[in-house]
């Protein structure tokens, strides 16, 4: 009697898993015990963190100089006009012109969203798409971000970092008193675009 309770118990025990597999519908699929769960079919959720970094500099200057001297003289006058010079004449020019241009750009973001898998490509790869939107004290801040994953790209704690990201697109953009505070006036944007 024993024997067969042990036999029932096992039976059962070896089948549970498939038993569950069966009423979640793709509850294990393709996942053993050992290894993590990774972001792999639509509906799925991944985590990106966000670290770009981007940094421009263009310098240009440009020098040039010209010069130029023109100088004509003449005798005594002839005769009793020997106290009038025949002709004369004196002429300088310079030229100069120093031009020097700079542009600087340093932009910095670092971030950490969830996004979800909103569709798969024939070789596998993975669409993503994602919102984070955060409210402090009437200040809204939206982080968007899209792009295509390679599966072999997603790390075995189902993240992935942003420059891995093919066609990435990512905006972030903020709302509110604070937002509004830090930008120009509408008569001074109105002057800016005039001038």
């Amino acid at each position: 009697m024993n024997i067969k309770r042990i036999i029932l118990i096992t039976a059962i025990l070896i089948l549970l898993p498939f038993t569950i597999k069966a009423r979640g519908g793709d509850f294990g699929q393709a996942q053993s015990l050992f290894s993590d769960i990774k972001a792999h079919r639509t509906g799925d959720i991944l985590t990106v963190n966000i670290y770009e970094n981007t940094q421009a500099t263009n310098k240009s200057e440009s020098k040039t100089e010209k010069a130029g001297k023109f100088e004509t003289s003449g005798g005594p006058g002839t005769g009793i006009l020997d106290f009038i010079p025949l002709f004369g004449a004196k002429g300088e020019n310079k030229n100069s012109f120093n031009g020097k241009g700079e542009n600087l750009r340093n932009r910095n973001l670092r971030a950490k969203m969830s996004v979800t898998v909103v569709g798969v490509r024939e070789n596998g790869d993975l669409i993503i798409e994602g919102t984070r939107t955060v409210g402090i004290s009437n200040d809204r801040e939206t982080l968007t971000l899209s792009g295509i994953v390679r599966k072999r790209d997603v790390n075995p704690d189902n993240s992935i970092e942003s420059y891995l990201i093919a066609d990435a697109q990512i905006s972030y953009r903020g709302k509110g008193p604070i937002n509004s505070a830090s930008r120009p006036g509408p008569i001074m944007r109105f002057l800016n675009w005039l001038f």
